[in-house]
C-alpha cells in the first residue's frame, strides 16, 4: 500500500547555474579511470595487468572481502596505468579508451523467466552489483543477505542536481525490466518515491510500490524516504539503488551489454553553458567542462553535488556514482568584518544580520568559503530545523565523535548515511565536518559489529 511523504523540516538551496534541459553527447574521453576510494571499504584485487586489452564489461578487479563482487570496465581499450599509494594500495586504475566500444556479451535474459539466484548471479558476473547499496553502513550490498525492502529515489532535491524526470525520459522499458528483476531479490517491496508535482517516467512502473513527496530538500534523499516509510532496525537490511543505475541494469538484461552510460548535469554559476551531457562512468571531466566553457579561472570543480561531492581538477575523472559535475567560484577571499554587517547575498537559516528569508525564491551565487573557522560545537537548534529524520542529529554526531557504539545504535545509526547530514553541515555555525564524522562512525560500526 502506497504512502505519500511530506516533510516540513529541510532547506531548499537555490543556486544560480541550473542545467538547461538540453542533452549533448560529451566529446569522447581519451582516458577513463576507476578510483577504489569511490567504492567505500572495497579492497580491490586485480585480474588484469597493465597493457591488457579489454572489452567494455570485462572484469577489472573484484572485492578482496567477497570475490563474487566484480567491477567491470566502462569502456573497451587498454589498461594503461595502475596507480598505487602507501602500502601499495590501489588508488586509481586508468584505461585508454578505443574510438568505439566493443562489448562483452552477457546474453539477453528476461527476469520473468529467472529465479532470484539467477538474477543475482547475472548482476554479479556482469559487474552491475556494485550499483546496489545497503543500509546499514551505506556500503555495497552483501549479496548473501536478503533485504527487507529495496528503495529507489525518483527525484533529486539537492541544489543543481540532475533532474531525473529529464534524464530518465525514454528509458521506461529499461527501468521496468530492472525493477522486475530487483523485485525478485527481496521478501518485501521495491519502493519508489517521486515528486508529486513532477512527470516521472517511474510513475507507471509495475512490481513496485509508488510514493509521492514534496520537493523540499532532503525529501529526495533515499535516507529520508527509508526513515519515513520503513526504518531500519538492528539486524535488518535494506538495499538502495540510484535511478540512473536502473537503466544500466535494464539494458544489461535487454541487450546483454554492460553499458556504463551516464547522463550528467554540468551546472554551476561558473559554467558558461550549463546543460546535460551523455558520457560514461569514469570519463575525464575536462571533456565536457571545457566543451561548455568557464566564466572565470578561479573555480572549484566538484564531481557530484555541491553539498556532498568531491573537489577534483579538470584532468581527473567522473566519480563512479556521480551524476553531476558542479563548478562554482573558489572561496579563497575574505571579507573584512564580514560577520558584522548586514548580509544580502548569502543563505542563512537565522535572521541575525542576514536577509535571505525575505527573498525565498531568489537564486544565489555562492562560493566555497565556509564564512568562519572550525570551532567547538555550539547548541543552536539549527540542525533540527533542517533535519527531517526521527533522529537527534547533535547527539548522534557526538556519539560518533566519542566512538560510543551503544549510543550510536540507540540513536538510529543503522539507517543514516553521510549525505543525510549534508544540510546540517551546511548550516553548522561551528563548521564541523558532519559527513566525515558520520562516515567514520559508520566505518567503526562496520568493523566492530559487522
Amino acid at each position: 500500500m502506497s504512502k505519500d511523504i511530506k516533510i516540513k523540516k529541510g532547506l531548499t538551496i537555490r543556486l544560480k547555474g541550473e542545467a538547461d534541459k538540453t542533452l549533448s553527447n560529451a566529446p569522447r574521453s581519451r582516458t577513463f579511470a576507476i578510483r577504489p576510494s569511490d567504492l567505500h571499504l572495497v579492497t580491490p584485487k586485480l585480474v588484469v595487468k597493465e597493457g591488457a586489452k579489454i572489452q567494455a564489461g570485462d572484469t577489472l578487479f573484484y572485492s578482496k572481502d567477497n570475490e563474487a563482487i566484480k567491477f567491470s570496465s566502462p569502456v573497451s581499450g587498454t589498461l594503461t596505468e595502475i596507480e598505487r599509494g602507501p602500502k601499495r594500495v590501489i588508488t586509481k586504475i586508468t584505461l585508454e579508451g578505443d574510438q568505439q566500444d566493443t562489448f562483452k556479451d552477457f546474453g539477453v535474459k528476461m527476469p520473468d523467466a529467472m529465479d532470484a539466484a539467477a538474477i543475482k548471479n547475472h548482476l554479479l558476473v556482469s559487474g552491475c552489483w556494485p550499483f546496489i547499496m545497503q543500509r546499514p553502513y551505506a556500503v555495497i550490498a552483501n549479496p548473501e543477505q536478503m533485504p527487507k525492502a529495496i528503495f529507489v529515489s525518483g527525484l533529486n532535491t539537492g541544489p543543481l542536481a540532475v533532474d531525473l524526470d529529464f534524464a530518465l525520459h525514454g528509458k521506461e522499458k529499461e527501468l521496468q525490466v530492472a525493477l522486475s528483476a530487483l523485485a525478485k531479490l527481496t521478501e518485501g517491496s521495491v519502493h519508489i518515491t517521486i515528486d508529486k508535482d513532477g512527470n516521472s517516467p517511474l510513475a507507471g512502473m509495475n512490481d513496485v510500490v509508488l510514493h509521492k513527496t514534496n520537493n523540499l530538500h532532503p525529501a529526495g534523499n533515499v535516507g529520508t524516504q527509508i526513515n519515513k516509510l520503513d526504518p531500519v532496525n538492528k539486524g535488518e537490511v535494506v538495499w538502495t539503488i540510484a535511478a540512473q543505475d536502473l537503466v544500466i541494469i535494464g539494458e544489461l538484461f535487454l541487450t546483454g551489454k554492460y553499458n556504463a552510460e551516464r547522463i550528467i548535469a554540468l551546472a554551476g554559476s561558473s559554467v558558461k553553458t550549463a546543460k546535460y551531457y551523455r558520457t560514461r562512468i569514469g570519463s575525464e571531466v575536462a571533456t565536457f567542462v571545457y566543451d561548455s566553457g568557464l566564466t572565470e579561472e578561479n573555480v572549484r570543480i566538484i564531481s557530484g553535488g555541491v553539498l556532498s561531492g568531491t573537489a577534483i581538477s579538470p584532468k581527473q575523472h567522473l566519480g563512479f556514482y556521480d551524476t553531476a559535475v558542479t563548478v562554482i567560484p573558489e572561496g579563497d577571499d575574505y571579507e573584512f568584518f564580514g560577520w558584522n554587517k548586514p548580509i544580502f547575498n548569502k543563505i542563512s537559516t537565522t535572521r541575525a544580520l542576514t536577509f535571505s528569508w525575505l527573498t525565498p525564491k531568489k537564486k544565489f551565487d555562492l562560493n566555497t568559503n565556509t564564512n568562519g573557522e572550525h570551532r567547538a560545537f555550539v547548541v543552536t537548534g539549527s540542525y533540527e530545523e533542517v533535519f527531517p529524520l526521527d533522529i537527534f542529529p547533535m547527539q548522534i554526531l557526538k556519539a560518533c565523535m566519542v566512538q560510543d557504539l551503544d549510543e550510536m545504535e540507540a540513536l538510529g545509526m543503522y539507517e543514516v548515511a553521510p549525505e543525510d547530514f549534508a544540510l546540517t553541515e551546511f548550516v553548522c555555525v561551528s563548521k564541523q565536518p558532519h559527513q566525515q564524522i558520520i562516515r567514520k562512525g559508520l566505518d567503526l560500526m562496520y568493523k566492530e559489529i559487522g
